[in-house]
Parts: C-alpha cells; structure tokens; sequence
C-alpha cells in the first residue's frame, strides 16, 4: 500500500497546496486561492466557467489526478 504523505489535518492542506503549485506551474490549472482558516483551509481551483469550494480532501485529489495524467 502506498504511503501516503500526510499524516494529519494541517499536512494535508500543506501537501494539496504544494500539489497546487506544482499543477500551476505546470499549467494544469489557472490560478488557486485558498483560505486560510483556523480549522481548516478552503480551496478554490477555477475552471472554465466558475469556481467552487473545495475541502483539502477534495482538492488534493483532484490536483493529484491531474498531475498524474
């Protein structure tokens, strides 16, 4: 089983949003802006047409699919 490279809550966000910026600087992915607040960070990855809020669980999967295409 793959190990995973986080461990807890606050490692998450710091992993999707590194992921974010890989998938930036890759240009998968316009712009993002999260969040910051004390439980928990929001994310917001645009597409075309609007931009929703993702929890970190949410948006660490969709940038992880994404990178690995």
């Amino acid at each position: 089983m793959a190990e995973q490279p986080f461990h807890d809550q606050l490692s998450l966000e710091e992993q999707t949003e590194k992921l974010a910026k890989l998938a930036l600087s890759l240009g998968l992915i316009p712009s993002f802006v999260v969040h910051y607040f004390p439980d928990t960070w929001i994310f917001y990855i645009p597409n075309s047409s609007q931009s929703e809020a993702l929890t970190p669980e949410e948006a660490y999967f969709r940038l992880k699919q994404l990178v690995e295409q």
